[in-house]
């Protein structure tokens, strides 16, 4: 049914993934897919990474210890903040994946206001996201 699964990964709240983390390696599993995991950085220094090269690397070394086959893609943006969402779609795209797994945090006063990644996402791609809370 699946065949690469994406799963977008925050470096600095990780602790927050673990279930999204769990639901994507079963399904892969269970589907035989491969993950992608996808993060996004600033181009300037942040508390995780110096530049974009060495914020990859640590992308990489998240998923070495993750179980299954996987790859990691990172990206990098002028204002992360700004632009996950069109970043996010680019690596659907970009990536060939036909699942999106995400984490979601507690929802908020500002929810009202402004819409999740993870809406965004499935408002403008083709693909399933699921959205793990």
């Amino acid at each position: 049914m699946f065949s690469r699964i994406m799963v977008p990964v925050d470096l600095t709240h990780l602790e927050q993934l673990d279930k999204a983390r769990t639901v994507s390696e079963e399904l892969a599993q269970s589907f035989g897919a491969e993950i992608v995991y996808v993060s996004v950085t600033a181009e300037t220094p942040t508390k995780i990474a110096h530049n974009p090269k060495e914020f990859a690397q640590k992308l990489e070394a998240f998923a070495a210890g993750r179980p299954g086959k996987s790859t990691t893609k990172s990206y990098s943006a002028h204002d992360p903040a700004i632009d996950i969402d069109k970043t996010l779609l680019k690596a659907i795209d970009e990536t060939g994946a036909d699942l999106v797994v995400m984490a979601s945090h507690k929802p908020g006063i500002a929810d009202f206001f402004w819409g999740s990644h993870g809406a965004s996402l499935a408002a403008h791609t083709g693909v399933s996201v699921f959205v793990v809370r």
